[in-house]
């Protein structure tokens, strides 16, 4: 008897009971990107290899080891997309959707490499990305990292850290290229195999070397920032500018340079350690000259790009642990039916919070308790069977309760 088939190695089923879970995750994923003004485009997995080869840059770990390129019976060399952005870019040309206009344009579905597998990470895996065109400036960067932390408000994840680089201009690093090799030509000895093979072709990559010898010699090499030309430093103060107003904690990593050629100015990764070894869940930035490269007129451009496995461990780890953010406390069991009513109103005209309500009776002190169990910030109080009337009560940091009309609690809420 035949042996039973089974799936190719880091390609996976989502089962029946997975793809609610799934099915959440890409309703908040849609939700999050109607909200900023964006629209969806959907493009074929399969395109020439030629378009990935001059985007994303020939001596990059995704060109020369990754991808899954075949001939077809044409003799055309064709590949399984290894990311989004280059097929983004090159459906915007062929249909004329870019030119002289701004445009937002958001995408999800499979791509592949040929890596080795481990958790979150698989030959076939799933990415969401968004792309803007003709926006240029550093607005547009921050608004990206801020539409990326609200979908991590939304979905409950808090253990994730924003690290920022500027890589400059091209001219600016065609300048300090020619001072990294001769550094590192001065440590050729200690070079391993793979920094060696970069030294001439993308020095930059060396930055991004994970090899503890390469990391502590890379301590005193010439730094980046040191050959900035004025606009990208100029760009890079405004960036850190916005985020610190707008309370966004973020680390400038000038080892930060991005896997893919086409990279210039702002760059940027949201980590996690939540997921065992340090791991990156979303990473992006602004690719100015990629249009041009590709064929069209030069036009600014900068987005990002989510993974979805490891996204999806993270959110079902914020699920499972029970976290909320409002917890609805009901005094009197005569008060059940307003206080299922008041949250699921907050649900819906609060939809980045998560919102619990007490469902099985219990003194005040016991539903305070799992109240402060649930990690909400804040405690809603039912105070009559109608639900005209609630309390607000801190649970986190100083403030005082307060006794409110129902028909404002939204209102304070969306502020606090």
């Amino acid at each position: 008897m035949s042996k039973t088939p089974k799936s190719i190695r880091g390609m996976h089923d989502v089962l029946p009971d997975d793809t609610p879970a799934w099915q959440r995750l890409e309703t908040a994923l849609r939700d999050t990107a109607a909200a900023y003004g964006y629209e969806e485009i959907r493009m074929p997995i399969v395109e020439h290899t030629g378009l990935f080869a001059r985007s994303i840059g020939e001596v990059t770990d995704i060109v020369e080891k990754e991808m899954y390129t075949f001939e077809d019976r044409n003799g055309d060399s064709l590949t399984l997309r290894p990311e989004g952005t280059a097929g983004c870019v090159r459906a915007c040309l062929q249909h004329g959707i870019i030119h002289n206009q701004q445009r937002r344009l958001w995408y999800t579905g499979p791509m592949f490499r040929h890596e080795r597998p481990q958790k979150g990470r698989y030959r076939q895996f799933h990415q969401f990305g968004v792309e803007t065109f003709g926006v240029a400036g550093p607005e547009l960067e921050v608004e990206l990292i801020q539409m990326a932390a609200s979908l991590w408000d939304r979905l409950g994840i808090e253990d994730v850290r924003l690290e920022i680089n500027t890589l400059g201009q091209p001219e600016a690093r065609a300048r300090h290229r020619e001072v990294l090799i001769e550094y590192l030509e001065g440590h050729a000895d200690q070079l391993d195999e793979e920094a060696r093979r970069r030294l001439h072709e993308n020095p930059l990559r060396v930055l991004d070397s994970k090899n503890p010898d390469i990391q502590r010699i890379l301590e005193a090499a010439p730094k980046l920032a040191d050959y900035l030309d004025e606009e990208s430093a100029a760009d890079f103060a405004k960036t850190c500018e916005l985020l610190d107003a707008l309370g966004i904690p973020y680390r400038v990593n000038p080892r930060l340079v991005r896997g893919l050629d086409y990279y210039n100015k702002l760059v940027f990764e949201w980590i996690t350690e939540s997921l065992g070894a340090q791991g990156t869940i979303c990473a992006g930035g602004r690719y100015d000259g990629l249009v041009e490269q590709l064929g069209g007129r030069a036009t600014p451009a900068a987005g990002f790009a989510i993974g979805l496995e490891r996204l999806l461990s993270l959110a079902q780890a914020a699920a499972d642990s029970g976290r909320a953010d409002i917890y609805v406390v009901v005094p009197d069991p005569g008060r059940q039916a307003a206080a299922l009513w008041l949250a699921d109103r907050l649900r819906r005209s609060l939809a980045a919070r998560r919102v619990q309500c007490n469902l099985d009776g219990g003194s005040l002190k016991a539903q305070f308790k799992r109240a402060d169990r649930s990690g909400a910030q804040t405690a809603v109080i039912v105070e009559d069977e109608v639900g005209d009337q609630v309390s607000i009560k801190p649970l986190r940091g100083e403030g005082e309760q307060q006794t409110v009309a129902a028909a404002e609690l939204d209102t304070l809420l969306a502020a606090n």
